[in-house]
């Protein structure tokens, strides 16, 4: 059974993490102490070394995303902004903590 089947049928909401080179380490292990079983936490993890400028985040990023939240912990803005509007596209909200992204459906508290 998929993922997503098991979030659905125990009701868990699917969150999915994005992060670069472990940054969100840290937030997923609270995810997964502290939400128990409230939660279907899936990881997409960006570990290659990344020019300054990024024209085409496709081989970085997936076109479509699962997810009843996402959570962006990305270093690289380029993939930051890309990821926003790709959920922005597929109506998913999206919390980017600490970043400078504009959007209805984002997020960005402060650090």
């Amino acid at each position: 059974m998929k993922n997503e089947e098991i979030c659905r049928r125990t009701g868990a909401q699917n969150i999915t993490v994005f992060q670069q080179k472990g940054s969100g380490e840290s937030k997923i292990r609270g995810i997964r102490e502290y939400g128990k079983n409230r939660y279907c936490l899936h990881t997409v993890s960006v570990d290659a070394d990344l020019p300054d400028l990024i024209d085409d985040s496709g081989p970085y990023l997936p076109g479509k995303i699962e997810a009843d939240l996402v959570l962006d912990f990305l270093r690289h803005p380029d993939l930051s902004e890309d990821l926003a509007e790709i959920c922005r596209q597929q109506g998913i909200p999206l919390v980017a903590s600490g970043k400078k992204i504009r959007g209805r459906d984002v997020l960005t508290p402060p650090t």
